[in-house]
């Protein structure tokens, strides 16, 4: 089953092969470049930034301000991954904060890619790096994914997105 752009969020306005479509400023050979860049990046919410509850910022456009919010962070390193030909996911859901941190639970977009047999976990928005990526087993109890979109385009939906109040 196809899942409609729209369904992975109300900024989610175009097709998704639109984010990796046109010219991009920055150049990456790896995925050190990509974290460092991130990290020069200011995390930004919609509602600071665009005076609107969620608005997806085009990659190339977040290159230019380096402010954004977790879609546009994500957006951006799901395009850069495939570009460096990394198979990669651009995931939509929950995260969920360990118990000493219960206030941590909101709506969230992070990157799954794949080396080898392992599956990362890549969190771009994080400001330190061994909280940027971490392998996939050791956050999984952390996220709860709803939707997930690859290079491809081929979307998924995971049990209980239903349930989500957006």
């Amino acid at each position: 089953m196809r899942v409609p752009p729209a369904a992975f969020g109300p900024g989610s306005r175009r097709p998704f092969a639109d984010y990796l479509a046109g010219t991009s400023a920055v150049p990456v050979h790896s995925l050190d470049d990509i974290v460092e860049w991130l990290q020069s990046c200011e995390y930004v919410t919609d509602s600071e930034l665009f005076h609107d509850r969620d608005v997806w910022q085009h990659p190339s456009v977040f290159e230019l301000c380096r402010r954004g919010d977790c879609e546009d962070f994500a957006l951006w390193a799901w395009r850069k991954l495939a570009e460096i030909g990394v198979d990669a996911e651009f995931y939509v859901g929950r995260v969920i904060g360990p118990d000493d941190r219960p206030e941590i639970d909101r709506q969230h977009a992070w990157v799954v890619y794949r080396l080898d047999d392992t599956e990362f976990l890549f969190e771009p928005a994080a400001r330190i790096r061994s909280r940027m990526i971490r392998p996939l087993a050791d956050a999984v109890d952390q996220y709860v994914p709803h939707f997930a979109v690859n290079h491809r385009f081929d979307t998924h939906a995971f049990a209980g997105c239903a349930s989500d109040s957006r």
